[in-house]
This record gives C-alpha cells, structure tokens and sequence, in this order.
C-alpha cells in the first residue's frame, strides 16, 4: 500500500519505518527542512534501539521516503497519518494546533479518494473535527479514522512490529476493511484488530496511559505507607502482582512517571472531563501522587544531613532520561531531583548513557558532566541513582566506596538489595523499604 506519515517525530518515525519494514510505500513528511535532511543523510533525531537500522534498511529498498512537500505526500498515499505533536497548552489542555494545521493543509491539496487518520494522541471528538475542517475545504471525498498508538519508548519497534492489539476507530465500513488490510501482516499471532467507533478509539489512548499512570501512583503511594509501618514495597509488589486480576506491570515503586505521554494525557483527560461536566478525581490525585513522590525522595536527601542547606556538598547523579533505553528528558524525574540540589546550594555532577546532550539542552552549565558512572562518583559526597538502566544495576560496590566521600547512596529506583548494602557498609536510602542510616 502506499501510505503517508505527517510528523517525523518520535510516533511518525517508528510507525512510518514499520509500515515500510512491512513491504509498503511509506512517504515520511515533516515541515522542519533540517530535520528532513537529516533523516535522508541517515542521522535519526531520536535514540530507539533498533529504529536506525530499519530505517537505513528501508531507504536502501525504496520503500521509505522523506520529503517537506505535504502535496506530494498526499496525493501519493491512499492512507494518511497525522502524527505531529500535541503538546499541553497553558491551561494543560492538549495544544491540536499543529493537528489543525494539518487538516487545513489536506484540505487545500486532496485531490482523490483518501483516508486520514489520526496517529496523534488527541482528546475524544478531534478526528470529527478534523472532518470538519477538511470537509470545509474540499469536495474531493475522504474518510477519516482514528489509530492510537501504544509504543513504549525503548521498545517502539517491538510494540510496532508485534503489537498487543491493534485499535482502529472508523464510520465507514470501506475505510475499516482497509485499514485491516494494511495491519494484517501485523497481527498474524492473532492478536486483536479492535474496530470501533471513532470516539471510543480516541478515549481508548487515554484510558490506557490514565491506568496505567494510576497502577505506578498507587504503589508510590503506599511506599510512603511501607515506611512508615515496618514494610516492604517490593515484597508487597510481589504479593499482589501474582494476582492475575492485578498483573505485575507498573507497580514498582520509584520516582514517578515522566516522559512524553503519561504527565500530558493525564493530564489531558483531566480536562476533557472539566469541559464534560465530569470531575476525574482519581486521576487528579494521580497527578499530585506523582509530584509528592518526588518531592518525599528529595526529603531523603535533606532528612540525611539534617540540614535544608546543601551548600558544600557535591552529588553524583545516575540516568536523565525519565526511563531507560532512551534519550528522552521530558518531565524526567532527574530534572526536578537535580533542580531541587542546585537550589539547596550543591554541586550536582551527572551520567547517562544516552541522554546527556539533551538534558545539556536543558540544564546548561549548571552541572558538571561525566564520561561514564565512576568517574560521576569521584569525590562525590553521595550517589542519586534516578534512571534504572541496566548499566547501574551491578556496579562495583568496592570502587564506589573508594569513589565516595561517604558511602551514602540514595536510590530512588530500588535497584539494590537492602541487606547486602547494609553488609557492605554502605548508608542507604531507597523507595518503600528499610533505610540503612547508620
């Protein structure tokens, strides 16, 4: 099939490169010049395990194109994907500008039969008013259709290539059929095709990251109990995540969720529901569960040295990236953490595997950068692990002793066990679980 992807950012990419890797047509368009030139040079924006290759793959073959030309990308594909970003605007609602854009773009170029779709993560009630805004233009025909993604940064390909469920929200019967056709070498495992109606599909993305937000508030929630009373998260963890009726995903205590989806469509949906005359209360303390949790990991901090001032100290930090096997800062937990020690007055140096030139991007000159995690360590006062890449989790614990000041590590990803760091004499604090203070 001959498809076309607006948007070369994170979800336009990986979804325009399977598409291809799946023998079609793909036509990946962007209005940023740099960004398209780039892309045919073969330089890839973002860091996604394995998205290079299928993308240098796909180009070689033919079948992935780059362009600026939105006329061109039209008029060439049957199947139109808007994927452009809908970043929260000022009051958190979704910012669709760039998804109006678009619509009025198509408006002015389509010229036969096509069938657009929305990639994007948009409130319920978009796709109609995309309809709108083209049907406003043109009297070319078009159906419109609803896709949402449900890519985990880190393994976007997997998810893409292999998807749990496929969703699809369409009105007419003809655009359904073919949008079947085009994922159904996708799903040859017998995974589900979900055709529904356009307002459900759309609804369906948020619920989605809406629960899965609340499993991960929930538990850090009661990590703050656990301490309090004696218990351990992780052993709670267990114990629940062996009901099939709960499942073991997003119930590990930690810092909080960040990125680029859960901190946005929760909030997202929250309005959606205000401008409904529906109050989402759960997912109101969601949100404010998520900030607590890392305030109360900063509280660690300060409770160790008994004192509001750090001033004098210098930190060593461990992952930027707000999730491992990505270089993605946004709303990262790090960003606070490291904010919250500037401002106390300490020196903060910092490690990532990937991520560390776009956290520059934010942090400038206000930390110290480090070309690999023992180097971070050296003459440090303390260790902030934030970022649970596989890398952190078995160090050499002698050669951070010898690094330290002081062998204090605060963990906010629990990626040790609590005895055996109490055995090699390190002051230890994590999520949920028993401190070793002493």
């Amino acid at each position: 099939m001959h498809v076309g992807v607006i948007g070369t950012g994170y979800v336009g990419l990986v979804t325009g490169a399977c598409f291809a890797e799946m023998g079609n047509d793909v036509i990946l368009m962007d209005i940023d010049y740099d960004k398209i030139e780039n892309l045919k040079s073969g330089r890839i924006p973002i860091y996604e395990p394995g998205l290079d290759q299928v993308i240098k793959r796909n180009c070689q073959e033919k079948r992935l194109s780059f362009t600026t030309d939105l006329e061109f990308t039209i008029r060439n594909s049957l199947i139109n994907f808007i994927a452009v970003g809908t970043p929260p605007g000022p009051d958190g609602c979704a910012d669709l500008s760039q998804v109006y854009d678009v619509a009025h773009n198509i408006g002015r170029v389509i010229d036969n039969y096509k069938i657009i779709v929305t990639k994007s993560t948009v409130p319920v009630g978009t796709s109609r008013k995309i309809k709108e805004i083209i049907a406003g233009i043109t009297s070319h025909p078009f159906d419109i259709a609803s896709n949402p993604e449900f890519l985990k940064e880190g393994n976007a390909i997997d998810d893409c290539m292999k998807p749990d469920r496929i969703v699809i929200g369409v009105e007419d019967v003809r655009a359904g059929e073919i949008l079947k056709e085009l994922f159904s070498p996708f799903m040859r495992t017998g995974k589900p095709v979900m055709v529904m109606n356009i307002e459900s599909s759309e609804m369906t993305k948020y619920a989605a990251n809406g629960l899965l937000a609340t499993k991960i508030s929930f538990m850090n929630e009661l990590s703050r109990l656990a301490e309090q009373v004696g218990a351990d998260i992780e052993l709670v963890r267990a114990g629940i995540g062996s009901d099939p009726r709960i499942g073991n995903q997003f119930l590990f205590a930690g810092l909080g969720y960040g990125g680029s989806c859960f901190p946005k469509d929760v909030e997202a949906l929250t309005k959606t529901g205000l401008q409904h005359g529906v109050q989402l209360r759960i997912l109101e303390a969601v949100q404010e569960a998520n900030k607590t949790q890392r305030r109360h990991f900063c509280e660690k901090i300060f409770a160790h040295y008994g004192s509001s001032s750090l001033a004098g100290k210098t930190f060593a930090v461990w992952g930027l990236s707000f999730k491992p096997r990505t270089d993605d800062i946004r709303d990262a937990p790090s960003l606070e953490v490291i904010q919250t020690l500037l401002n106390s007055g300490a020196t903060v140096r910092v490690f990532d595997p990937v991520a560390v030139e776009n956290a520059a991007h934010v942090l400038g000159e206000t930390v110290d950068y480090s070309a690999n995690n023992y180097e971070c360590v050296d003459g440090a006062d303390a260790l902030v692990i934030v970022t649970e890449w596989n890398e952190f989790r078995h160090p050499d614990f002698d050669r951070l002793k010898k690094g330290l000041k002081e062998p204090v590590i605060f963990d906010g990803r629990n990626l040790y066990d609590v005895k055996r760091m109490e055995a090699l004499g390190f002051r230890y604090y994590s999520v949920g679980r028993p401190s070793i203070a002493r």
